[in-house]
């Protein structure tokens, strides 16, 4: 049973949610997806799926992001949901 219980909750396929401030931020510059999406070097559709928390960046991706943004890291992403009003 501990064997299983350790397979299950130490998976390498379960990953904590990563939450993320991108759409906020894109549409406060006025920036489209696929605007954002043609500054980082994705496809828009992968803007969408990281704003609706479908999908967590790579690392090298967030970083782009980040430029594109003109934000840290930290400010755009985040593993506690934001607080609404901050």
């Amino acid at each position: 049973m501990l064997c299983s219980m350790y397979a299950t909750n130490m998976s390498r396929n379960s990953e904590d949610p990563v939450f993320n401030q991108i759409e906020a931020v894109r549409t406060s510059l006025g920036l489209t997806r696929q605007e954002l999406a043609d500054l980082v070097g994705v496809h828009y559709q992968t803007i969408g799926y990281l704003e609706r928390g479908e999908y967590s960046p790579s690392l090298v991706l967030a970083l782009r992001i980040a430029k594109a943004l003109n934000r840290e890291v930290s400010e755009l992403f985040s593993l506690t949901p934001s607080k609404k009003g901050k």
